[in-house]
């Protein structure tokens, strides 16, 4: 038993070093210097929004927005789940 368990130590360390490298990239919180870059994006974002220019998305760039969007919106209802503790409703 020993010997499975540290083989799959083994096999584990240089995915979890990868897992390690994009996690402090991509989970850190945006820093002050980084604030003017997001308020120009959901800027661009409305203006995008407010000309029609979603109208000329490719049909990829369509598809990986739905893909996103169902994403994001998976990860709130897990979170709403976990927060309430049921599937459904609330026991009040």
């Amino acid at each position: 038993m020993s010997g499975l368990v540290r083989n799959m130590m083994v096999q584990a360390q240089p995915k979890f070093q990868v897992f390690l490298k994009y996690a402090k990239v991509e989970l850190t919180p945006p820093t002050l210097g980084e604030i003017p870059q997001i308020r120009a994006g959901i800027g661009k974002l409305m203006s995008g929004a407010r000309t029609g220019k979603w109208k000329e998305l490719s049909v990829r760039e369509a598809w990986l927005n739905s893909l996103v969007f169902a994403e994001v919106l998976f990860w709130f209802y897990v979170g709403e789940c976990i927060g309430k503790r049921h599937f459904v409703g609330y026991k009040v």
